[in-house]
């Protein structure tokens, strides 16, 4: 199974990923956890452009191309065959992000990344978590860390704001896969209500 993590900066979403990688590897699975823009080399390289520097480095277009050229690199290095070996593989971000940071809250671009993704991707997650998060708090906790790689983070709150829309609004448009949930809460109690997800999810895999 392939499952995603989403959601704006500072929303957990990358502490969710690695405990639900812990719990499933304590039930005794093959867990590989990974994350985006990154999770192979080549990608690794494109993440230090992308994160790193001056908000307007990059146009919103061009960073579709570089996400994309990532993920491709991504998808072919570490995914697909963790997937083909009968492995679970968790990432932090995915598709979707590139949906929304450069699809969405940077210009009307949505149709240029389905495209792309179509083209050169060709799948989505099975399943997608989307730690939904206040923006005022989750940019809060984003700046916290005190990291380098805070080049979305210094648009400011209101892109994080129509981040969290179109989050929302995507998982109306995927309910298939995406599960809202409530990331304003103690880490353990997220994680506990996303490996009861996952696990159904699972099992339900199995069973089909």
């Amino acid at each position: 199974m392939f499952i995603s993590f989403e959601g704006i900066d500072g929303s957990g979403k990358s502490t969710q990923a690695r405990l639900l990688a812990d719990a499933l590897r304590a039930d005794g699975r093959d867990v590989v956890l990974t994350r985006e823009p990154g999770g192979s080399p080549g990608a690794e390289e494109i993440r230090r452009l992308v994160l790193e520097g001056d908000p307007d480095r990059w146009s919103a277009e061009t960073e579709i191309l570089l996400f994309t050229a990532a993920r491709r690199d991504h998808m072919e290095r570490t995914i697909q065959p963790a997937l083909d070996a009968g492995k679970v593989v968790i990432t932090d971000r995915f598709a979707d992000s590139t949906r929304m940071y450069q699809g969405l809250s940077r210009g009307d671009l949505r149709g240029i990344v389905d495209q792309l993704h179509t083209l050169m991707i060709g799948r989505d997650p099975d399943l997608t978590f989307i730690i939904d998060m206040d923006p005022a708090k989750g940019l809060l906790r984003a700046k916290g860390r005190g990291g380098h790689e805070e080049r979305f983070e210094d648009f400011g709150e209101a892109l994080q704001a129509r981040m969290r829309e179109g989050f929302l609004a995507l998982a109306k448009e995927f309910p298939g896969r995406c599960r809202v949930i409530d990331g304003d809460r103690a880490p353990g109690a997220v994680a506990e209500d996303v490996a009861v997800i996952a696990r159904k999810s699972l099992a339900w895999t199995a069973r089909a």
